[in-house]
């Protein structure tokens, strides 16, 4: 199998290196907008460089990797699908509804495949997470609560472009509901404070938010966020039923200290940030692309699991910005 990859950054250098391992990788071609950039990473992992994207699509590719900025994701989902080639992309597919919904009409139109990368699917807690609730084990599922915490902002130019903290952070914990509970989100109420760094007031951005969500069996759930968490990375999901009560995220490099005298031994080595944390799901999510393109596996993540994710966050600035509740119904669809 030959896979294009577009954007050689942090994320993209990673899923280089993931697929470059592959058995069912025979070869692979890399671009980014940075030639430079990009020919250091192939070079690294003995890939083919290619210019552009256009030359990039020019080779004879069974599958495209998105991992670009997210400002080129949907032209580069629809340039794909016009190719005829099933995509993996990083999320979001755009930072809006109508530009979501014009990248998976092309998708749609052209009889195309395309994965989403919502790492936290293929995490090994938040699926025994699942298990847990689709069982009944905990019961009747009351309260959720999940958290994302990065130990220090990105730079204040990465601010503008990445949407805003609802739509960059907490649209993974609004995609992990759904995917974990199999519930709806109906309504949102979120707040927001931007008392930190001034680049995130000048960004019109928040550097910490926090909203309740409730879903459509009247389960209720809050979601918090924050860009500057100094204790370490934390990723963290705890759901509680009427006969159990579980936790994703918790063991000994969880950020997070006892003040009890009894209480766990503070951890022993914080994660520093999301590739760690999660870089056995990236690999998986990757995996289970080459096995979509196969023909081997259903799609785990599609375009239309995106846009649901999207339209939470779009509600929670919405409900930010006007203070108010927001019903999932003023959100197109």
């Amino acid at each position: 199998m030959r896979i294009g990859l577009i954007g050689t950054g942090r994320i993209g250098a990673f899923h280089a290196g993931v697929l470059a391992r592959h058995p069912e990788v025979e070869s692979l071609v890399v671009a980014d907008a940075d030639p430079v950039r990009a020919a250091r990473v192939g070079g690294a992992l003995g890939a083919t460089v290619a210019p552009t994207v256009d030359a990039l699509l020019d080779h004879a590719l069974d599958a495209v990797v998105i991992a670009s900025a997210t400002a080129a994701h949907a032209e580069l989902i629809a340039r794909a699908a016009g190719a005829g080639l099933p995509a993996f992309c990083e999320k979001p597919v755009a930072l809006n509804v109508p530009g979501t919904l014009g990248a998976l009409r092309a998708v749609e139109t052209a009889g195309t495949e395309l994965q989403l990368g919502f790492m936290r699917r293929f995490d090994a807690g938040y699926a025994a997470a699942r298990e847990a609730v689709r069982s009944g084990r905990l019961g009747r599922l009351h309260t959720v609560r999940a958290a994302t915490s990065d130990p220090a902002p990105p730079p204040a130019a990465y601010l503008p472009l990445s949407g805003g903290l609802y739509r960059d952070c907490l649209v993974h914990d609004a995609d992990i509901l759904r995917w974990v509970t199999g519930r709806e989100v109906v309504e949102v109420y979120a707040t927001g404070s931007d008392a930190g760094p001034a680049m995130f007031r000048e960004a019109g951005d928040v550097d910490t938010a926090a909203a309740v969500l409730t879903l459509d069996d009247g389960t209720l759930a809050t979601a918090t966020a924050t860009r500057c968490n100094g204790a370490g990375y934390d990723v963290r999901m705890e759901l509680a039923g009427d006969r159990d009560q579980i936790a994703v995220g918790l063991d000994d490099r969880t950020p997070l200290t006892s003040v009890e005298t009894a209480g766990p031994p503070a951890p022993v080595k914080p994660w520093p940030g999301f590739l760690e944390r999660f870089a056995p799901a990236y690999e998986a999510e990757l995996d289970a692309f080459v096995r979509l393109v196969r023909g081997e596996a259903p799609n785990p993540c599609d375009g239309r699991e995106a846009l649901e994710a999207l339209r939470i966050a779009e509600a929670c600035e919405r409900s930010r910005r006007e203070h108010r509740p927001v019903a999932l119904a003023e959100i197109p669809s």
